[in-house]
């Protein structure tokens, strides 16, 4: 197996695939790709739910970036691209998963909203975490997860090389596992082929982003 078949392992696996249906609302996680803030503009330019929600304020990697909340600049993109600001909603305070998840609940039942479904975009390989965060943070609530339709060779970008984005995905695989285990998200199947996929490319030094002080033979224990 190549890096790249691995990486493609790892990529093909974060994603959900769900199929979009009507919802309530369209909640927009934040994060340093406005891709995300796009697709989420297109989703609610499609007519799938009647609000949409942006919510982060700034993380390890946007405040290296810009000094507004990542839920502004957000609202900004989708706004260029059509969606009103009347129908927007923003959660500035957030500045991980769950608290996208528990803020944005927060802040929409402030507003007399309280849904029973949803559509929550975020990054492509943050789909499965997503999923997982939400099933564990607002169980009640049924969530459908997409992300930018973009495939892993098209992804990186100006400042996020394909190594970048291979260190990123192997860190949220771990995530997915070691945060199941630490209560904060819902526990996923990890097929034994993703976690080979996982173990060789940490051991070819895609390390960079991975939980500190969690030693790798863990991350096969979910």
């Amino acid at each position: 197996m190549t890096v790249d078949d691995d990486a493609r392992t790892i990529w093909d696996y974060h994603h959900v695939r769900h199929e979009l249906s009507a919802a309530d609302v369209i909640i927009v996680l934040g994060s340093h790709d406005t891709r995300v803030a796009e697709r989420g503009a297109d989703v609610f330019l499609a007519g799938y739910a009647p609000w949409i929600l942006f919510s982060g304020n700034l993380g390890a990697l946007t405040t290296e970036i810009w000094t507004r909340p990542e839920a502004e600049i957000f609202a900004d993109v989708a706004g260029g691209r059509g969606v009103p600001r009347e129908r927007m909603i923003l959660e500035p305070r957030s500045t991980n998963t769950a608290e996208n998840v528990a803020f944005s609940r927060e802040q929409l039942a402030l507003r007399g909203i309280h849904p029973r479904k949803a559509i929550a975009v975020q990054k492509p390989y943050m789909e499965r975490r997503t999923l997982a965060t939400f099933r564990q943070v607002w169980p009640e609530l049924e969530v459908l997860v997409t992300s930018p339709q973009i495939a892993l060779a098209d992804y990186p970008r100006d400042g996020i090389t394909r190594d970048d984005v291979i260190h990123i995905m192997l860190g949220d695989l771990q995530r997915l596992i070691v945060y199941a285990r630490r209560g904060w998200s819902a526990p996923q199947d990890v097929p034994s082929e993703v976690m080979a996929a996982f173990h060789r490319l940490a051991e070819a030094g895609y390390t960079r982003r991975l939980v500190p002080g969690e030693p790798l033979s863990r991350a096969a224990r979910a």
